[in-house]
C-alpha cells in the first residue's frame, strides 16, 4: 500500500487554512480560470485579466493556466498572498499543457512511445517540468494516457499509443519525472514542486469514428482491461492529480461520472489528489444534455468528484448559494477544498510562492543538457520501417544529395502539436540535419517540390516540381521530407484520409521515374495508411514529429551515426476502412480463412506494419525459448529466457517482447497481449540472455464477475521483435489437486 502523501502535518496546516476561509473563498480555491483568453466585457469594460486579478485579490480564484512567464506569475502570486494585506492568503496554482516539452520540444509522445524507453520519457517530462517551473508553473497537464486505437484521431499523437502495458510503464515514468522537486531534508529523497496530471480520464482515445469529443460507449470489461491500467499505474506511481475528461462514457460525462471519479478513482485505487474538469467541461455537461443548466452542472460535478472546475466558472457562481440553500452539504466542498490546499502545501507553494532565478530559466536560450537530451529522444524515436537494398545508411562519401519536400525546410511544424512555448527558431530541420551530418564536399541541394496539403495542379505546384525534379535529377541519392504539418494533428485534428495529404504522392512518383535511391521520411503526427510509397521508395523513415533537434536526429540515423531502434506502438493500417485496427485483438468464432469468415472482400486483414516493428541497421537472432519450469502449480510464476544474438557487421539495440495467449479461459482473451519488453544493446556478433518471469500479472484476466483472478490451463507465449514475429513455448498452469 502507497503511503499517503497528505499527511498529518499537511493536513493539520490544510484544515488551519480551510478554517479561514469564507464560503466564496473555497469555491474560489476550487475555480480556475484560463489567462490567455482575454475578451473584454462590454457591460463593465474589464478585459477577462482584469476580472481575474480583482478575484485574485479578494481570494476567490486558486489557480490559472495559460500563463507563461515568471514576472507575470509573481504578480498574480503577490496579489493572491497578499489579499488579505497580511502576506497570508492563499498562493495560486499555476498550470500550463506541457504535453512533450516546455521552451525546449521533445519529440511528440506518440513518437517518444516509439524508443520503448520509458525512462528516457521520463528524464524529458523532468527536463519540461524544471523549465516550466522557472517560468512559475508548478502543474503541467500531463502525462497524456489515453489508449488509442484509431489513427483518424488527431490526438493520438499526444497518446503512448493501443497497448494499455506499455502505456502503463510510460505513466509510471512520466509521472515520476514530471514531478520534479528538491531535497526535503528529511532522508526520503525529492520533495515534488510540480504536480503532474495524468489526462484524460477516462476513454477519451476510444471516441466513436475516430472524431474527437465524440462519443465514447464500451463494456466496463474493455474500461477495466484496456482504457484504465494506464492511469491506475500513474496512481501509484504518485501523481498528485487527474484530470477527467470531456467525454461521456457510458452515457454520462466524466465530469458527472461518480462511477469513474469515487467508486475507482478513489474508492478501488485510493486517490487521494485532486480532480480537475478538462476545459470547459462542466459547462459542457448542459450541451451534452445531462444538466439542464448550470446549477445542475454544479450540483453533478461536486457529488461526482470533481474538485476542480477548469474555465467555465460555475464552482464560483453557484456553489457558496447552493450550500446556503441547503442543497450541498458544506462538507463535499470542504473535502474537496482540502485536498487543493494539501497539494499546494506538498508543493510548498505557502513558503515559495514566488519564482525565483533559475538555471532552467529559457529566456535566451535552451539548457545545453536539454538539447542533449532532445537529440537523444528524437534519434530513439524514429522506425526504420522499409529499407530495401540497404540504402541506408547513406555513405557520408556520396557526393551530392537532393532534400526534397514540403517539410524539409520547415522550422515549425517538427515541433509538433502541443509545443505552445517552444520557437521554430530553435529548430534544427532536416535539411540542415543532413547538411551538417554531410562531408564538407557533399552538394547538398534543396526543392520543396510541393505544399504539404497544396492543391495539384496548379501553377505554383506545377513550377515547384519542375525545380524539385532538375534538383533531384543531379543528385546521387534523394531524401524525401513527407508527412503533415504540426496543424494536421492535436486536438480538433481528426481525419477521414491517412494518405499524404496535398500532391504529395505526385511529388513521389515524378522523382520515383529517375531512378535514383529515394529515402522518404515521415514527418507525423499518427500513423498513415500509404502501402504505395514501398513501390516508390528504398527505404523508409518513420520520423514523427521529433521537436527542436529533428534535423540532427534523422540526419544521425540517415547516416548511420546512430541505429535505429524504434519500434511501432501503434499499427499501421493498410487503409482507413480497416480501422481501429490494433493487435490486441479477439479471435471471434470464425477467424480469417474462409469465405464465411471475419474478412473484407477487398482488402486484406492484415496491416501494413504491426504493433512492435521496426527495422535495424543490424540483424538479430532468437534462441529456442527456455523455461525452467512450463507446468507450475497455481500461484506460481514462469521463469523464461531467451538468447538474442547481434548477427550483424555492427551495433544496435533491440526490443525484446513478450507476448502471452490463455488458450481457454471463462472469458474470451486477446490472440496475443504484450506482458514485458527489455531494449538490449548488442556488439557486432555478441549475444546475450534475456530472461523474464510471468507471475500472476501477466497470468490473470478478469473472469466473468470482473474479478481478477489466475485460471488453470495452458498458455501461448511468443518472445520476438514485435507482435508479429517470435518462437513460442506452451505453459501449464495446473489446477489444484482435488
Amino acid at each position: 500500500m502507497k503511503k499517503s502523501w497528505i499527511t498529518p502535518e499537511i493536513r493539520r496546516k490544510a484544515q488551519r487554512i480551510l478554517s479561514g476561509l469564507s464560503l466564496e473563498q473555497k469555491a474560489g480555491q476550487m475555480t480556475q480560470y484560463d489567462w490567455g483568453f482575454n475578451p473584454i466585457n462590454p457591460d463593465t469594460g474589464l478585459s477577462q485579466r482584469d476580472m481575474i486579478c480583482e478575484q485574485i485579490a479578494q481570494g476567490l480564484v486558486g489557480s490559472v493556466f495559460n500563463l507563461a512567464g515568471a514576472e507575470e506569475a509573481n504578480r498574480l502570486q503577490q496579489l493572491a498572498v497578499d489579499n488579505d494585506g497580511d502576506g497570508h492568503g492563499v498562493p495560486l496554482l499555476i498550470g500550463r499543457d506541457v504535453i512533450h516539452g516546455y521552451r525546449t520540444v521533445f519529440p511528440i509522445p506518440l513518437a517518444q512511445a516509439s524508443a520503448w524507453n520509458p525512462a528516457l520519457a521520463g528524464a524529458t517530462a523532468a527536463a519540461a517540468s524544471r523549465e516550466a517551473l522557472a517560468d512559475g508553473v508548478a502543474w503541467v497537464f500531463a502525462p497524456m494516457i489515453d489508449v488509442s486505437r484509431d489513427p483518424r484521431w488527431g490526438r493520438i499523437a499526444e497518446s503512448i499509443g493501443e497497448d494499455p502495458l506499455l502505456a502503463s510503464a510510460y505513466a509510471e515514468a512520466w509521472v515520476n519525472g514530471s514531478q520534479v522537486g528538491s531535497d526535503n531534508g528529511d532522508g526520503n529523497g525529492s520533495s515534488p514542486e510540480v504536480a503532474s496530471c495524468p489526462k484524460h480520464y477516462a476513454g477519451y482515445g476510444l471516441a466513436e469514428a475516430g472524431r474527437d469529443y465524440n462519443t465514447v460507449d464500451l463494456s466496463d470489461r474493455v474500461l477495466r482491461e484496456v482504457i484504465l491500467p494506464p492511469f491506475r499505474k500513474a496512481v501509484e506511481a504518485g501523481a498528485l492529480t487527474i484530470m477527467a475528461s470531456f467525454n461521456e462514457v457510458n452515457g454520462i460525462p466524466a465530469c458527472a461520472n461518480r462511477y469513474l471519479l469515487t467508486t475507482i478513482l478513489r474508492e478501488e485505487w485510493g486517490f487521494e489528489g485532486v480532480v480537475a474538469s478538462d476545459y470547459n467541461a462542466l459547462q459542457e455537461l448542459i450541451t451534452h444534455g445531462v444538466a439542464a443548466d448550470e446549477e445542475e452542472a454544479c450540483l453533478l460535478s461536486l457529488r461526482a468528484g470533481t474538485d476542480v472546475d477548469m474555465a467555465s466558472g460555475i464552482y464560483i457562481r453557484h456553489l457558496p448559494r447552493l450550500v446556503r440553500e441547503g442543497k450541498v452539504p458544506e462538507s463535499l466542498v470542504d473535502e474537496a477544498v482540502l485536498r487543493i490546499l494539501a497539494l499546494k502545501l506538498k508543493l510548498g507553494l505557502f513558503e515559495r510562492p514566488y519564482v525565483s532565478p533559475s538555471e532552467y530559466a529559457t529566456d535566451s536560450s535552451l539548457p545545453a543538457e536539454h538539447i542533449a537530451l532532445a537529440r537523444q529522444a528524437a534519434r530513439e524515436s524514429i522506425v526504420l520501417l522499409h529499407n530495401e537494398g540497404d540504402v541506408l545508411p547513406l555513405s557520408k562519401t556520396t557526393s551530392s544529395i537532393a532534400v526534397i519536400g514540403p517539410l524539409a525546410d520547415s522550422f515549425k511544424d517538427p515541433l509538433g502539436c502541443w509545443a505552445f512555448d517552444g520557437r521554430p527558431d530553435d529548430v534544427v530541420s532536416v535539411l540542415e540535419g543532413v547538411r551538417q551530418a554531410a562531408a564538407s564536399t557533399a552538394v547538398v541541394s534543396y526543392a520543396k517540390g510541393c505544399e504539404v496539403d497544396g492543391v495539384s495542379g496548379s501553377g505554383w505546384e506545377e513550377s515547384e516540381l519542375a525545380v524539385a525534379l532538375e534538383v533531384a535529377g543531379k543528385a546521387d541519392v534523394i531524401v524525401l521530407a513527407l508527412g503533415e504539418t504540426f496543424e494536421m494533428s492535436g486536438e480538433a485534428r481528426s481525419r477521414t484520409n491517412l494518405d499524404l495529404p496535398g500532391g504529395q504522392r505526385r511529388l513521389v512518383e515524378a522523382v520515383a521515374q529517375l531512378g535514383k535511391p529515394i529515402v522518404a521520411v515521415l514527418l507525423t503526427g499518427r500513423p498513415l495508411a500509404i502501402p504505395w510509397l514501398q513501390d516508390y521508395a528504398d527505404a523508409i523513415v518513420q520520423a514523427w514529429h521529433l521537436g527542436v533537434q529533428s534535423g540532427h536526429g534523422i540526419a544521425d540515423v540517415l547516416f548511420g551515426d546512430y541505429n535505429p531502434s524504434g519500434r511501432l506502438t501503434v499499427t499501421f493500417p493498410l487503409n482507413v476502412g480497416q480501422v481501429p485496427i490494433y493487435y490486441y485483438r479477439k479471435k471471434t468464432g470464425r477467424p480469417p480463412g474462409g469465405v464465411y469468415t471475419s474478412y473484407y472482400l477487398d482488402s486484406s486483414t492484415d496491416p501494413l506494419y504491426p504493433f512492435g516493428f521496426g527495422l535495424s541497421y543490424t540483424s538479430f537472432h532468437y534462441g529456442e525459448i527456455r523455461c525452467v519450469n512450463p507446468q507450475a502449480a497455481l500461484g506460481e510464476s514462469f521463469d523464461l529466457s531467451v538468447e538474442v544474438s547481434n548477427t550483424g557487421s555492427r551495433e544496435g539495440e533491440e526490443v525484446v517482447q513478450i507476448y502471452i495467449r490463455d488458450e481457454a479461459a471463462s472469458v474470451t482473451q486477446p490472440l496475443k497481449k504484450l506482458v514485458g519488453f527489455r531494449k538490449v544493446k548488442l556488439g557486432a556478433g555478441e549475444s546475450i540472455v534475456v530472461a523474464f518471469t510471468l507471475g500472476a500479472d501477466a497470468l490473470a484476466i478478469l473472469d466473468a464477475d470482473m474479478n481478477v483472478t489466475v485460471e488453470p490451463g495452458d498458455f501461448t507465449v511468443w518472445i520476438g521483435p514485435s507482435s508479429a514475429e517470435g518462437e513460442s513455448v506452451r505453459l501449464t498452469v495446473e489446477a489444484p489437486a482435488q
